[in-house]
């Protein structure tokens, strides 16, 4: 259809809206929020500023071009994907999560695989996600059994073993998150956030229930509910806080995680200074374990407080200081090359607020290099691929083309 230049983003989505005849509360479920929202940014009383969302509404829309949407002139048509699965790996995840039986099988108890085995198997994987190129595929490939593996045993024992089942289920629900994010429905994300935390609520297991909830105050982020999110991390943080003189490693790490993410969600919002005192507080929790201290899962240690510092100065357009940060930081530090290579996305953010696309460009071939899935998969990466398609110097076009095409946005026809 036809869409007038001069209209906003919220007047395109209801002339969008309106000629498929949905209605409000139907386009707003379907995104995940509630028609209150919706009617906020059609007549422009709220920005839409989550790119996620913006997915979302041009897939319900069935709108294949973002710019359809946005109406920004623009060399790119960002792809949307109009079906339920973005990566080859969702459809087996998908049966495993959502086809889960009810009931414990008479008897079964003998054939039960033991929690630690169970553990052994998740440990793995997070160690494989954060250490392959291919982290999305691979572990990916790995999760259906894990889960049903995982199920099973949390069903069918009982007492100190059902106990470590249930914290192992919940690990291998925080893993799904992960491996998912950006690519699965907004409703199995919600489904796998929400099964973690209840494994670690039954397991009574205050470290896990940190866990489950430093992964479900992402989901939260990541669909625009920055106050929950923060609710979320926060209410963890101080059930974990009582434990903290004594406590090992791995539950000060993940206290230290908590922190980091409110900073960021307050990043994110524009609250400066709480942004930097929750980054504070991590960075005061680092110094408390030992210097090469990594936790296994959310990989909170030294060099991931400095990561997050750059990225708290980026989120605040603190661009100056973001790439001064940068510019001290050691990547090879830190273990986790999906960590690393969103450090890379990051330090490309803070160039292009700066309008250096030729230095933007370089980094983001880095991270390209160094975690390929991590870009291709993560929104922010490829927003930044789109801007420097459209914006590269004359001279590199070239370079800018032959990075959106493997990111996945390409010229228009």
């Amino acid at each position: 259809m036809e869409i007038p230049d001069n209209l906003s983003t919220g007047e395109r989505i209801r002339l969008l809206r309106e000629s498929r005849g949905m209605t409000r509360p139907v386009l707003a479920q379907l995104c995940g929020r509630g028609p209150d929202w919706l009617k906020k940014i059609e007549t422009g009383d709220r920005e839409l500023r989550s790119h996620t969302l913006l997915l979302r509404l041009a897939a319900a829309l069935q709108v294949s071009d973002l710019s359809v949407i946005t109406g920004a002139a623009s060399d790119v048509a960002q792809p949307v994907p109009l079906g339920q699965f973005q990566h080859p790996g969702m459809p087996e995840i998908w049966d495993a999560i959502m086809q889960r039986p009810f009931f414990t099988r008479s008897g079964s108890r003998a054939g039960a695989i033991s929690p630690s085995v169970i553990q052994g198997r998740v440990d793995q994987s997070w160690r494989l996600w954060h250490s392959s190129g291919r982290n999305r595929t691979e572990v990916s490939a790995l999760l259906p059994d894990l889960i049903r593996d995982a199920e099973a045993a949390s069903r069918e024992l009982d007492g100190a073993e059902k106990r470590a089942a249930l914290v192992a289920l919940s690990d291998v629900y925080r893993l799904t998150g992960q491996a998912t994010a950006y690519i699965a429905p907004a409703e199995l994300a919600w489904v796998v956030a929400d099964r973690a935390l209840t494994a670690a609520q039954e397991a009574d297991d205050p470290a896990s229930i940190a866990a489950a909830a430093w992964n479900m105050g992402n989901i939260l982020r990541e669909t625009s509910y920055p106050e929950e999110a923060l609710r979320v991390v926060l209410e963890a943080g101080e059930v974990l806080r009582p434990y903290l003189g004594e406590a090992p490693d791995d539950w000060r790490g993940i206290y230290g995680a908590l922190q980091l993410h409110a900073a960021v969600t307050h990043a994110r919002e524009g609250n400066e200074g709480d942004a930097w005192r929750f980054w504070e507080k991590g960075h005061q929790v680092a110094k408390s374990l030992p210097s090469s201290y990594v936790h296994p899962s959310t990989v909170f240690g030294r060099a991931n407080v400095d990561f997050h510092e750059v990225s708290v100065a980026t989120d605040l357009r603190k661009s100056q200081k973001a790439l001064g940060l940068a510019d001290e930081i050691d990547p090879d530090v830190m273990p986790s090359r999906e960590r690393r290579a969103r450090l890379w996305v990051e330090v490309a953010r803070g160039h292009l607020q700066r309008g250096d696309r030729t230095a933007a460009l370089h980094v983001m071939k880095l991270a390209h290099e160094i975690g390929a899935e991590t870009v291709v998969y993560t929104p922010s990466a490829r927003v930044v691929a789109a801007d420097l398609w459209r914006k590269a110097p004359r001279a590199l076009r070239g370079e800018a083309g032959r990075l959106a095409e493997v990111v996945g946005v390409t010229a228009a026809g």
